[in-house]
C-alpha cells in the first residue's frame, strides 16, 4: 500500500473483454488545452494528459432490422460508459453503448417495432409502459442524447398522443416526442459513481490541473478573493459572480418549458 492507492476504489473492469479497439471504428482526437481557434486560452485547469483515440459511437441506430452480434466489451476513454461492438449480419461493424448486463455472443437490433430486449433500439411508443431505457433522442432521427453516461437511464411512464413521459434521471418528469428512439436497458458501469481515484497523479492522467480556489485569489482575480486571514469568502460564486446556490440559472421561457412537467424539486414550471 502507497499513500496513492490507500484511498484509492478502482474498477475491476470485469465486464472488459478485450484492451484492442476496432482499428476502423477510432481517429484521432486531438486535445485543445483549453485553447480556442484563436489559440488562446479560453478554460482553465486543462492541459496534458494521456493520449486517446476517439471511438465512433452510433447513436443513431439507424441500422434498422438487420440482427448484430456482440463481439466485444470495450473501455472508452472519452466517456464513462463502456461500449459494445457489434458484427451486423451484413459484415458492417458499429459500436454502440453498452446496457448494463449485456453478455458477448448477445443478439441485438434495431427497427421500428422489435420486441423491446435488452440492447434492442425501437420507437418509444412501441415500447410498454415501466421500460427503462437510455440513449433517447430529443428529435425523431437526430441521435441519442438523453441517458448516455454510466448507470443513466430513464423509464417510460406514460404516453399521451404524440408524447411520450419520462421519469428521468434526475427525477425529471419531461415529455418527448413519442416516435423518439430509445435502447432498452441500463447503461453500463453504474459503479462508476463510487470511483475514487486516490492521488492527484490520475487528474493528471486525465488532462485535468490543479484547480486554484477562489478564496485563495486577490479581489481582483475573484469575486470570493481578499481579505484579511483566510476569510471564507462570502455567498459561493463563480469567477464571473454567478451564484453557485440558489440562483435558477435556467432561460425563463425557454422553448422546451411546454414539455417539463415536473422538476426534479417536484415544483412545477410557471406557465
Amino acid at each position: 500500500m502507497t499513500a496513492g492507492t490507500r484511498w484509492r476504489i478502482g474498477n475491476a473492469y470485469a465486464e472488459i473483454t478485450t484492451n484492442v479497439p476496432e482499428k476502423s471504428l477510432v481517429e484521432f482526437n486531438k486535445g485543445s488545452g483549453g485553447r480556442n481557434s484563436s489559440g488562446r486560452r479560453a478554460m482553465r485547469y486543462i492541459g496534458g494528459g494521456h493520449k486517446k483515440m476517439y471511438r465512433i459511437v452510433d447513436f443513431k441506430r439507424d441500422k434498422k432490422n438487420i440482427p448484430a452480434t456482440v463481439a466485444t466489451i470495450e473501455y472508452d476513454p472519452n466517456r464513462s460508459a463502456f461500449i459494445a461492438l457489434l458484427n451486423y449480419a451484413d459484415g458492417e461493424k458499429r459500436y454502440i453503448i453498452a446496457p448494463q448486463g449485456l453478455q458477448v455472443g448477445a443478439k441485438v437490433i434495431s427497427g421500428d417495432a422489435v420486441a423491446p430486449e435488452l440492447g434492442n433500439a425501437l420507437l418509444l411508443k412501441n415500447m410498454p409502459l415501466g421500460t427503462v431505457v437510455h440513449n433517447i433522442e430529443m428529435q425523431p432521427g437526430q441521435g441519442g442524447k438523453i441517458a448516455r453516461s454510466a448507470g443513466a437511464s430513464a423509464q417510460l411512464s406514460n404516453k399521451e398522443e404524440k408524447y411520450a413521459v419520462l421519469k428521468m434521471p434526475s427525477g425529471e418528469l419531461r415529455k418527448v416526442l413519442i416516435n423518439c428512439f430509445a435502447t432498452v436497458g441500463v447503461a453500463s458501469n453504474s459503479d462508476h459513481s463510487l470511483e475514487s481515484k486516490g492521488k492527484a497523479g490520475r487528474n493528471r492522467w486525465k488532462g485535468i490541473k490543479p484547480r486554484n480556489r477562489g478564496v485563495a485569489m486577490n479581489p481582483v482575480d475573484h469575486p470570493m478573493g481578499g481579505g484579511e486571514g483566510r476569510a471564507s469568502g462570502g455567498q459561493p460564486r463563480s469567477r464571473t459572480g454567478m451564484y453557485s446556490r440558489g440562483l435558477k440559472t435556467r432561460t425563463k421561457g425557454k422553448g422546451s418549458d411546454k414539455l417539463i412537467i415536473q422538476r426534479k424539486n417536484g415544483s412545477k414550471l410557471a406557465k
